[in-house]
């Protein structure tokens, strides 16, 4: 059984805010991608793959890292990873 989107987004929020320690993240907008709204480069984007791994047990193959380019295409793409 999948999650809910509102908690696969605070899951993701999470990981976010252990990377990106000095944004607010209370402005993210869905559908916007995170590295334009927030300063993360390639190292911090690889940080929140190796978290999702390491907390929740979630591998993402490397291609399909563009699917988390967005706060709502992670919530989709992740939601049916989490059980």
């Amino acid at each position: 059984m999948s999650l809910p989107n509102e908690k696969v987004r605070e899951h993701v929020l999470d990981i976010i805010a252990d990377i990106a320690l000095d944004e607010d993240l209370d402005g993210i907008k869905d559908e916007e991608t995170l590295r334009e709204q927030l300063d993360l480069d390639s190292m911090d984007f690889l940080d929140i793959v190796m978290e999702l791994k390491k907390r929740h047990q979630i591998e993402v193959p490397q291609d399909d890292y563009p699917r988390l380019a967005t706060l709502q295409s992670c919530v989709e793409y992740l939601g049916p990873k989490f059980n």
